[in-house]
């Protein structure tokens, strides 16, 4: 069975980090290219950062500089850790596995406030 179990979110202050973290099972994790997208309530999910199989990395342009994507093939794991955070950042995060076939995780809350 595919699982992918995001943890890591939470409250933080304006100007606060956070680490996320993505654990997969039941895919073979380094075949795969990861990624981290976001959403809000009435909005699309968009795309956060992305890391491919070979370790290349994408941001977008709303999260570059402040946030790092990276893995661990030996973890089967994906992490996102975010600093700098402010109030737009508040978002569900979501974890996926870019296949085919493609899965997504729950996702985390993420809430940026004081």
């Amino acid at each position: 069975q595919v699982q992918l179990v995001e943890s890591g979110g939470g409250l933080v202050q304006p100007g606060g980090s956070l680490r996320l973290s993505c654990a997969a099972s039941g895919i073979a994790f380094s075949a795969y290219n990861m990624n981290w997208y976001r959403q809000t309530p009435g909005k699309a999910r968009e795309l956060v950062a992305r890391i491919t199989s070979g370790g290349k990395t994408y941001y977008a342009d709303f999260v570059k500089g402040r946030f790092t994507i990276s893995r661990d093939n030996a973890k089967n794991t994906v992490y996102l850790q975010m600093n700098s955070l402010k109030p737009e950042d508040s978002a569900v995060y979501y974890c996926y596995a870019n296949g085919p076939p493609s899965y997504w995780g729950q996702g985390t809350q993420v809430t940026v406030s004081s």
